[in-house]
């Protein structure tokens, strides 16, 4: 039976969830292809639990973990309202295509209505066509204010701790 989960990183299991889940996902050629750092793995959860905004649901078969999102709030300076973005959602290689990532989305959903959201936000890879198929059809679009100015790109600068 597949359940899903609000991720409670005090606990154990669903700490090892979270990790492990994300390093299979950092893995995948959509997210990027390499593991997660050692020093990653060592030092996520805490990272995490420190920040009140973050919030992860786990997917689970059982007792086996096999999707999980990731959501952080942000804040919607034209609307004054708050939004949460979708910052990592995956779901394990042989469960693809149940429907799993459709809930995962739900509890996201859910979650937005009760913070007060005004949206749900995410970015998705410009080659990636299943993501942006599964996106689709639960209601995300590129996000654009002017067709004549085009649609908004995610651009991003590392900042280096040498200056």
């Amino acid at each position: 039976m597949i359940t899903i989960t609000k991720a409670d990183l005090t606990r154990a299991d669903h700490s090892e969830a979270v990790v492990s889940l994300l390093n299979e996902y950092a893995c995948d050629p959509m997210g990027g292809g390499e593991p997660l750092s050692p020093n990653v793995k060592q030092t996520l959860i805490a990272e995490m639990a420190k920040r009140t905004y973050v919030h992860s649901f786990i997917a689970f078969d059982g007792e086996s973990p096999i999707g999980l999102i990731n959501l952080i709030e942000g804040f919607s300076t034209f609307t004054a309202k708050p939004l949460l973005n979708v910052h990592d959602v995956m779901v394990s290689r042989s469960y693809r295509g149940q429907g799993i990532s459709r809930k995962l989305f739900q509890a996201a959903d859910a979650l937005a209505r009760e913070l007060g959201c005004i949206k749900l936000t995410l970015e998705v890879l410009e080659g990636n066509e299943a993501a942006k198929k599964a996106y689709s059809s639960l209601g995300f679009k590129p996000y654009q204010l002017d067709p004549r100015a085009g649609v908004a790109q995610f651009w991003h600068k590392k900042i280096s701790r040498n200056g």
